[in-house]
């Protein structure tokens, strides 16, 4: 069997799989956001946090309940590395310098876990799973959270209430991301992954030395790292590690952890607002892009250019030979679709356009399908501006699943899509006209632009996956990314959350014959269009810089 063929039947593979999960697990989420009861270890929770999850919350307090929690965490989590030295179960591993504390800290409560340390050799047993474990569920349950609060904007009419955070948080930890956690744990372990918290072991004879290897509850940590969407590897080496990943199966089952809940959660929409064709709408807007990204993915790294691709099969550099270049592939554009910083190759070893497509996989906003969450989120705001177009061209206010679309609301999305590329391109601007940061840069020209344009872009869309290349353990990359961050996740929350009250304030639109109808192809249509020229327009420019001259180049 060709390696092509074998890649095709990866993805099919995929797909299926995701099909058969899309409609239990779509129809469970919108049961556990919909539903007044509370298990009792949701009320411990409740009572040991104070808070009554029975009260309805308008979006300033929604807004306030999501930042306060993230801002304890981060200097929980901040705080546990800098104790670290002190700490049991540290494995020797000193206190994270304040600058890597920092960047860390924000990186995992933003749900980008962005890493510029290697992680078998700078974090023991307890910062592992009883700091970055635990925020990989609950920045994730945030993120969730948000994008219901929204879609509750969208489903409710005159009234400013949009649920309880609290509730809302607890629900999504407790009865979606625990229990398919466990289960995938211990699938990831029946495949070979480790799960332990044994000590570093000196391991064989490497050129006349020993090589230390580490334990640790690796696969637990793992599968809540792509489920969440989160991507923080326990190894330096993130998903090409084998105790990480240690095979082809493992491989593709990570990927389908990325991918279900984002995915699914366009039927919980459907179910939440009362119309599942829209939210089939806005699956197969989702499912377009994720397909077309994928197979010019393939497509690039496949591509023949002189004996050395032709023996290896194609573009080997950088990739686990595991995997090959189609699971690789497959993998890259699922991670950088998606807020999830985990890679299973080396991006920086990539075709010039192959890294180009993983950079506009994240310039698109991480939306097809995207975080979990945050992906829903933010193709409802591209679904407002493309409804928003749509009304321009014909002269009518527009509507969307029967609410008006007027200027308070279009410059709540106005404000969503400027937020993420002012953070990119002002920050790359700044370290490339800045005489240090460039020294941090493996590669000159092209190249090296590239990986200052990938980690910024990474970071300010809460991807956390590197290019390579790029030494960001600086005071410069840790500080500047970190703010990065953190604006790039909770700025954006605030239009959002702002977004849904104002929707939810409105009475509902009755439907006539000239509303623009959002749940038919046309409009899917129009919205792949929107989002590809919204991002073509603003990041154009430094792709040309980046991996377009380098790939035209070669």
């Amino acid at each position: 069997m060709s390696p092509v063929t074998a890649g095709v039947l990866q993805l099919l593979a995929l797909i299926a799989a995701l099909a058969l999960a899309y409609r239990p697990l779509g129809d469970h989420m919108a049961r556990v956001y919909s539903s007044e009861k509370h298990y009792k270890p949701e009320k411990w929770i409740y009572k040991a946090i104070g808070a009554d999850p029975n009260a309805e919350m308008r979006w300033p307090a929604y807004l306030r309940g999501v930042l306060a929690f993230s801002a304890v965490s981060v200097l929980f989590l901040y705080a546990l590395q800098r104790a670290q030295g002190i700490l049991p179960g540290s494995l020797g591993f000193q206190a994270i310098d304040p600058d890597q504390a920092f960047n860390t800290a924000a990186s995992f409560v933003a749900n980008t876990n962005w890493q510029s340390y290697a992680g078998e050799q700078a974090m023991g047993h307890v910062v592992q799973t009883g700091g970055l474990a635990v925020q990989n569920f609950v920045s994730a349950a945030v993120g969730m959270a948000v994008a219901v609060a929204l879609v509750r904007g969208f489903a409710r009419s005159r009234t400013g209430e949009l649920g309880n955070f609290w509730a809302d948080l607890v629900r999504g930890t407790v009865r979606i991301l625990v229990p398919i956690s466990v289960i995938g744990a211990l699938v990831l372990v029946a495949c070979g992954a480790i799960q332990n918290f044994s000590g570093i072991h000196e391991v064989g004879q490497f050129l006349g030395g020993t090589q230390q290897w580490n334990g640790g509850a690796v696969a637990s940590q793992e599968v809540i790292k792509e489920l969440g969407t989160n991507g923080g590897g326990y190894f330096n080496a993130n998903s090409a590690h084998p105790f990480e990943n240690p095979t082809p199966f493992s491989n593709l089952f990570e990927v389908f952890l990325i991918l279900v809940i984002p995915f699914a959660l366009t039927r919980t929409f459907g179910r939440m607002v009362g119309s599942l064709r829209q939210g089939y709408a806005i699956l197969a807007t989702m499912a377009t892009i994720w397909i077309g990204f994928t197979a010019l993915m393939m497509w690039t790294e496949f591509a023949h250019h002189g004996p050395a691709f032709d023996v290896a099969g194609g573009a080997m550099e950088g990739k686990e030979t595991r995997f090959g270049i189609a699971g690789s592939a497959i993998f890259s554009v699922a991670t950088t679709l998606t807020s999830t910083g985990a890679v299973n190759s080396f991006h920086s070893s990539y075709t010039g356009l192959g890294g180009g497509i993983q950079l506009l996989g994240m310039q698109l906003g991480e939306i097809a399908p995207g975080g979990v969450g945050s992906g829903l989120y933010g193709m409802l705001v591209m679904a407002i501006i493309a409804v928003f177009i749509a009304g321009l061209m014909v002269g009518r206010t527009p509507e969307y699943l029967g609410k008006k679309i007027g200027t308070r609301e279009i410059k709540f999305a106005a404000c969503y899509i400027l937020i993420t590329p002012a953070l990119v391109l002002g920050f790359t601007a700044a370290a490339m006209a800045l005489p240090t940061p460039p020294h941090s840069m493996l590669n000159s020209g092209a190249h090296g632009f590239s990986e200052v344009l990938y980690a910024y872009t990474s970071g300010a869309n809460n991807n956390g996956s590197a290019f390579g290349g790029l030494n960001a353990d600086t005071q410069w990359f840790n500080s500047t990314i970190g703010i990065a961050m953190l604006l790039g996740r909770f700025l954006p929350m605030v239009f959002v959350l702002a977004l849904a009250g104002s929707l939810a304030e409105q009475k509902p639109v009755p439907e006539t014959a000239g509303t623009l109808r959002t749940d038919k192809p046309l409009y899917t249509g129009l919205l792949v269009g929107t989002i590809l020229i919204v991002t073509g327009l603003t990041y154009f420019p430094a792709l040309a810089l980046g991996p377009l001259a380098e790939g035209l180049a070669s």
